[in-house]
């Protein structure tokens, strides 16, 4: 299973943004590798979060563990068959056990989107 997080610039924490975090820590359960890259949808004009999210699609991910999403990146997230859960904290690799122990719950609140604003 591929797992996706947002990360903030420490490399360790959960982002609260999922369309302009900096980063996003890619983990392969199956080789317990984890890969950390910068978002290049972060400093987007606008579509930040569906950018981000055709990012998670293209890396063949499983799930995304995020503390807030918007409607538009939800629905490519979805449509791709991508789970989306929320965080118990904001440590990452704690929600990476969490998730791999079937720990956390699905996220079913879906924002508006910011269309530009932060």
């Amino acid at each position: 299973m591929i797992i996706i997080l947002p990360l903030d610039e420490n490399k360790t924490d959960i982002c609260v943004s999922f369309g302009r975090c900096p980063f996003l820590m890619i983990y392969d359960t199956e080789n317990n590798s984890t890969e950390i890259t910068e978002n290049s949808a972060a400093n987007a004009q606008g579509g930040a979060g569906i950018k981000s999210a055709q990012f998670i699609v293209d890396s063949k991910a499983d799930a995304l563990i995020t503390v807030r999403c918007g409607e538009n990146a939800a629905e490519v997230l979805n449509a791709a068959g991508v789970k989306i859960y929320k965080p118990e904290g904001i440590d990452a690799e704690h929600n990476i056990a969490l998730l791999k122990d079937a720990k956390l719950s699905p996220l079913t609140h879906f924002h508006a989107g910011f269309h530009g604003i932060q």
